[in-house]
C-alpha cells in the first residue's frame, strides 16, 4: 500500500529578494504567479499595485490585482479592527454595506481606505472568509498545491524591536509594530512546522529564503498582523 508523505511541501517554489523595505508584497506575489507559470515582474506590480500613505500595500491589494490577472482568490481574515465576526456568511452586498458603515462610523483614514479596498474587491468577485487558524487548514490548502500569502507581524515574527514610521529606525520605545508579507509553502506535522518562503533576505530567523517556523509562533505572528491591517491568508489558484 503505497503511503501518503507526511506533510507537504511545494518543491517548485522560488521566491526573489524584495528590492527594498516596502516591497515585499508584490515580491511575494510575483513569486505567485510564477509558481503558476506567468512571468509577471516585481517592478510592474510595484507599479501597479495600490500602496498606503505610510508605505507598503495590503493583503486585499494583492488579492485584487490577482482576480484581475484572471485568477481565482479567496481572502481569509482576523481583521477585527474591521470586520465583524457576526458579518460572516452574509451576501457580498451586505457585507460591503457593513464595510461601509464601518468606515463612516470610525471616520479613520487608513481604516477607510482598507474598507473600499475589501468593497473593491468583493466587486470583483472575490471571497472573504473567517475560519479558525489550524494546521488543518493550512494543510488543506498545500495539498491541494496552493501557496498560502500571508500578513502577519514581522515583529512578532522574528522578534525584532518596534520602528520609527518616519524612517523604520528600530526603537522599542516610540517605535510601532511592523508588518510583512511571506508565503506558506509547505507543512509538517511531526515537528509542527511550517514552511516559509520570506522575500527579506538574509533575515533574523534564516540566511536562506525558506525556512522552517513552528507553527504556533507563525499563528501568533498572523494574528498580531491586526496591527497593521492584515492578519489575513490570500489563496490565489488559477480559475477553473
Amino acid at each position: 500500500m503505497n503511503e501518503r508523505p507526511e506533510g507537504e511541501r511545494l518543491v517548485s517554489f522560488e521566491i526573489q529578494r524584495q528590492p527594498n523595505d516596502e516591497t515585499c508584497g508584490a515580491t511575494c506575489l510575483s513569486a505567485i504567479y510564477r509558481y503558476f507559470e506567468a512571468e509577471v515582474p516585481v517592478e510592474t506590480l510595484i507599479e501597479q499595485i495600490p500602496t498606503l500613505e505610510d508605505g507598503g500595500t495590503l493583503g486585499v491589494l494583492l488579492a485584487t490585482d490577482a482576480l484581475k490577472r484572471g485568477y481565482d482568490a479567496t481572502l481569509l481574515t482576523w481583521n477585527l479592527r474591521l470586520f465583524d465576526p457576526t458579518w460572516f456568511g452574509l451576501p457580498a452586498g451586505d457585507l460591503q454595506d457593513k464595510l461601509r458603515a464601518r468606515a463612516a462610523a470610525k471616520q479613520n483614514a487608513k481604516l477607510g481606505f482598507a474598507a473600499q479596498a475589501y468593497i473593491d474587491f468583493l466587486d470583483q468577485g472575490g471571497k472573504i472568509e473567517m475560519r479558525d487558524l489550524t494546521p488543518g487548514l493550512l494543510l488543506g490548502f498545500l495539498r491541494r498545491r496552493l501557496p498560502i500569502l500571508t500578513g502577519l507581524s514581522a515583529t512578532f515574527l522574528y522578534r525584532d524591536p518596534r520602528e520609527r514610521p518616519a524612517d523604520d529606525t528600530p526603537d522599542d520605545i516610540a517605535g510601532d509594530p511592523v508588518g510583512h508579507f511571506t508565503v506558506l509553502t509547505g507543512y509538517t506535522p511531526s515537528s509542527r512546522e511550517l514552511l516559509v518562503s520570506d522575500p527579506l533576505h538574509p533575515n533574523p530567523l534564516s540566511v536562506k529564503h525558506t525556512y522552517p517556523v513552528d507553527i504556533d509562533r507563525l499563528v501568533g505572528a498572523i494574528y498580531l498582523g491586526v496591527l497593521t491591517y492584515d492578519a489575513n491568508l490570500v489563496v490565489i489558484e488559477p480559475r477553473g
